[in-house]
């Protein structure tokens, strides 16, 4: 009898752990300690490190993760974009967990839309669990000052470039404000699905479509025409002061993923659709290019257990809708209470469960990481030269190198 006494004491008294790593901080950092005090909540015993590694959008913890996967001692779940950037890196050096299990007992499959599981699939497997969803063709604008210059929304790229012509004659230098690179490749992503379309945007990254396609030149070319529309200090400006420019007037309009709104919202302290505007990115409208945060299970990790009860968390509707409106993203979930939501998450969440999704490549979702990193050079050359030719073809090699559709 004392022994089992002994015994029971000692496994009430056992504590896991459980390490997460992610780049969430600063004013992503609420939202992810909501989540883990929710964990903490569930299970109480476990101790959570939090091991967050700040700064450059991901690129430095990236860096961090690289060298504990590699050296064998993976934290025991890590945030990845879901999609090629986790797949292409982690899934196909046999680095990571089937989930396939997990999302059967856990109903899944069913709660996420079909586009996005067969997104984070490879080989038969599912590799992480998306913990959260943001837009990447969102067009925002000033309402008051479309109306003083008396301009439209446009619907297609094409009439973007007229409505271009149209601001540039009232006296407006950027009728579409671009910040540093990146946002350039933001850009040029929304530019080719919206000429491209869905089918011609997945295609292009399952190796049936080639960068030299004369329908993949012509988008670029477009994108040339775009780029002659937005302002010459594009390089340095960051994506919030390329936002500001749309707020105070100097410019008409900017693609940027929705992660604006809680800028426009909560830095700037503008009310929707008063202060500031949104619609899809041209020739965009009933697609949704989506990106998503999202967490997988390492080999080797070493509190497996806490791990899986994590990872079910973010898979819950209590964990998503917790995370979310914190996040100012839209839960991953087909069934979230949107009541929980800002205008604009309510708006993309409506347009989540109804629209075509497709993967963003800027943000990891289609592309693997050896593309999407040597990608920013590409578009660096093709802005300073404007040749469609040179930069498709550059771009095929990329894709080649990467084994695209291999």
């Amino acid at each position: 009898m004392l022994a089992l006494a002994l015994a029971t004491v000692s496994s009430a008294s056992a504590a896991g752990k459980l390490e997460i790593f992610s780049w969430w901080s600063g004013d992503e950092g609420p939202a992810l300690d909501a989540l883990v005090k929710l964990y903490k909540q569930k299970y109480p015993s476990v101790t959570v490190d939090n091991a967050t590694v700040s700064g450059g959008a991901g690129t430095n913890a990236k860096a961090v993760l690289k060298t504990r996967m590699l050296g064998g001692t993976p934290p025991d779940s890590f945030q990845a974009h879901a999609g090629q950037e986790l797949i292409g890196t982690w899934v196909v050096a046999n680095r990571m967990e089937d989930l396939s299990s997990l999302f059967k007992s856990e109903g899944w499959t069913k709660a996420f839309p079909a586009d996005v599981v067969k997104l984070i699939s490879s080989k038969g497997g599912i590799w992480s669990v998306p913990v959260n969803v943001h837009r990447s063709n969102v067009m925002w604008y000033n309402p008051a000052k479309l109306r003083a210059w008396g301009v439209t929304v446009p619907k297609t790229w094409p009439e973007f470039l007229t409505t271009c012509t149209a601001l540039k004659a009232k006296g407006v230098a950027a009728p579409l404000v671009v910040g540093e690179n990146w946002t350039q490749q933001h850009l040029w992503e929304n530019v080719m699905v919206g000429t491209l379309g869905a089918d011609g945007w997945n295609n292009l990254w399952s190796g049936k479509l080639k960068f030299t396609d004369p329908k993949v030149v012509g988008a670029f070319t477009t994108f040339g025409k775009v780029m002659d529309c937005t302002n010459k200090d594009a390089s340095g400006l960051s994506w919030q002061q390329a936002s500001d420019r749309i707020v105070d007037g100097a410019g008409a309009f900017n693609i940027m993923g929705d992660w604006a709104a809680g800028y426009f919202s909560n830095t700037r302290y503008l009310l929707p659709n008063t202060g500031f505007g949104w619609t899809t990115a041209p020739g965009t409208e009933g697609l949704f290019v989506m990106l998503a945060d999202s967490f997988g299970l390492p080999k080797g990790a070493k509190h497996r257990t806490e791990a899986v009860d994590w990872l079910k968390l973010l898979g819950s509707r209590q964990g998503q809708d917790t995370f979310n409106p914190l996040k100012g993203s839209i839960a991953a979930r087909l069934d979230s209470d949107i009541r929980r939501y800002s205008t604009y998450s309510r708006s993309a969440a409506t347009d989540w469960k109804k629209d075509k999704i497709v993967g963003s490549m800027t943000h990891g979702a289609v592309a693997p990481e050896s593309f999407t990193s040597a990608f920013g050079a590409v578009i660096d050359q093709f802005v300073a030269n404007k040749n469609a030719q040179s930069a498709a073809a550059a771009a095929q090699q990329l894709a080649d190198k990467a084994g695209l559709g291999k």
